[in-house]
């Protein structure tokens, strides 16, 4: 804890003369660490640290925001004055009139499993080298064709360790310690003019073990041979099939067409300009059909191990697992405590920060499909035909978060219950509600995998952000699928 954060909070009290109507300092100090190879020779191999205190002032009902990179009294005295210079112009123009309960007093600690240690710098590098040197391997023969052949091989690993201290006027005093990862490695293979990739990411909070699994080796391997499989493999077919979705591509299907489209900043307009609104409305919450009765869907912070899992968000508000839909209607956004206040719906706790010099607004933490009670074999099985598509290769979804179709490095094709032929370039598209109404079957427990992304973008100022989501497997009827083939 840094004493100094909160002497200097009754200093800047006292200098401010009338007392605001509430103060609050957060200190982050992060220290990020990259090392990135390929084709076996190292390209990145270093470490930034980023340290300062946002300030925060409630005057007349708006909240003023100034951020320094010095932690000495002086400096944040001086700051929290230029915030209530802002609050102060700010209330000139108010949107709505805030009060200090849009600030609950939080005390408490949070860190994450550290997990095992992480290798030195030189280590990483020798493993990520033999990454890439395993990832080079020959295509098979092939008659009539060009043989496959490895054309590029990457491998990288970042951690990012934070330190967050939140003090407040109203008696907030709180930390959070977190250390949050990811791993990722790709091949690229080329036969004659036809390129495929085939790539593999692990992140989450916690220590060596989140990359380092104990079928590392394996799944170096299948992301070589499938690389150099998808040369050889016929285009996806192009009509109306069903659709078995991994949990790596579930990832990004819940990502944008459940988390951004529920953000109840953007509901209420604050995005439009540039991440755009969302199809979704105030008055939709309680009644609508978002998906089928098979569709639960959970904000969970709590989960160990998750890459946005926290205590309490960056306005001190406690967090809690909530439904946001269940049984398919929608039923709470994702809205933090000063869009709540608002749009007068509940929320929960995700007002976050991307850094110390960016103000709190709403976004998606660990965000999750709950599973269901079919065994992946069971959902393969009940399928005529179909395709099982997994890794996000490309996306695309409009400003209200509505229409969209995505891409995936690998598919297989779907024949009367079996997984047949292997097909490239396979997408998908659909329209939000209808897709998720289409959910037929989720898969039981056993088919969960938990992932994440690591550059979530929105707001203004932009806030690049970490979030997690878990999911099943999921089978969906009657989709919109294309390729290559006619």
């Amino acid at each position: 804890m840094d004493e100094n954060l909160k002497a200097a909070l009754g200093q800047a009290e006292r200098v401010l003369g009338r007392k605001p109507e509430w103060l609050g300092f957060r200190k982050v100090r992060e220290v990020s660490t990259t090392r990135y190879v390929r084709d076996g020779h190292p390209q990145a191999n270093h470490s930034s640290l980023s340290e300062g205190v946002m300030v925060e002032v409630l005057e007349n009902g708006q909240f003023g925001y100034a951020a320094t990179t010095r932690t000495d009294s002086e400096s944040l005295v001086m700051a929290a004055q230029k915030a209530r210079i802002h609050a102060s112009q700010g209330s000139r123009y108010p949107i709505h009139r805030f009060t200090v309960a849009q600030r609950p007093t939080v005390q408490g600690e949070f860190e994450s499993n550290f997990g095992k240690s992480i290798p030195s710098a030189g280590e990483l590098n020798d493993l990520l080298v033999e990454i890439c040197r395993k990832l080079d391997r020959p295509g098979p023969s092939t008659q009539n064709a060009p043989r496959p052949k490895m054309i590029r091989r990457s491998a990288l690993f970042e951690t990012v360790d934070t330190e967050v201290q939140f003090v407040s006027s109203n008696g907030s005093d709180a930390r959070q310690n977190t250390r949050q990862l990811v791993g990722w490695f790709q091949a690229t293979a080329q036969a004659g003019d036809v390129v495929q990739k085939r790539s593999d990411e692990r992140c989450g909070q916690g220590g060596w073990e989140r990359f380092n699994t104990p079928d590392l080796w394996n799944r170096v391997e299948r992301v070589a041979e499938e690389a150099l499989e998808l040369t050889q493999a016929e285009d996806c077919p192009s009509e109306k099939l069903d659709l078995v979705l991994m949990p790596d591509q579930m990832m990004l299907q819940i990502h944008e067409s459940i988390g951004h489209p529920l953000e109840l900043d953007r509901i209420l307009g604050d995005e439009r300009n540039y991440a755009g609104w969302s199809f979704v409305k105030k008055e939709d919450f309680g009644s609508f059909v978002y998906g089928s009765p098979l569709m639960n869907v959970t904000f969970d912070p709590g989960v160990a191990g998750e890459l946005a899992s926290y205590a309490f968000d960056d306005n001190g508000m406690a967090s809690t697992r909530e439904y946001l839909i269940k049984d398919g209607i929608l039923v709470r956004p994702l809205g933090g405590v000063e869009s709540q206040a608002r749009s007068g719906l509940p929320g929960v706790a995700n007002s976050r920060a991307c850094l110390w010099n960016r103000p709190p607004i709403d976004r998606m933490a660990n965000l999750n499909l709950e599973p269901g009670n079919d065994s992946l074999a069971e959902i393969i099985a009940s399928v005529d035909r179909g395709v099982l598509m997994k890794t996000n290769r490309s996306w695309s979804i409009d400003d209200f978060r509505n229409k969209f179709q995505f891409g995936c490095e690998y598919a297989k094709l779907i024949e009367n219950g079996k997984l047949t032929r292997t097909l490239k370039n396979a997408n998908y598209r659909g329209i939000t509600a209808p897709f998720w109404r289409s959910l037929k079957k989720v898969g039981d427990p056993s088919t969960v995998e938990i992932f994440g992304a690591t550059n979530c973008g929105k707001g203004e100022p932009n806030q690049s952000i970490r979030v997690g989501h878990s999911s099943p497997v999921c089978l969906f009827k009657n989709v919109e699928i294309f390729g290559g083939a006619s």
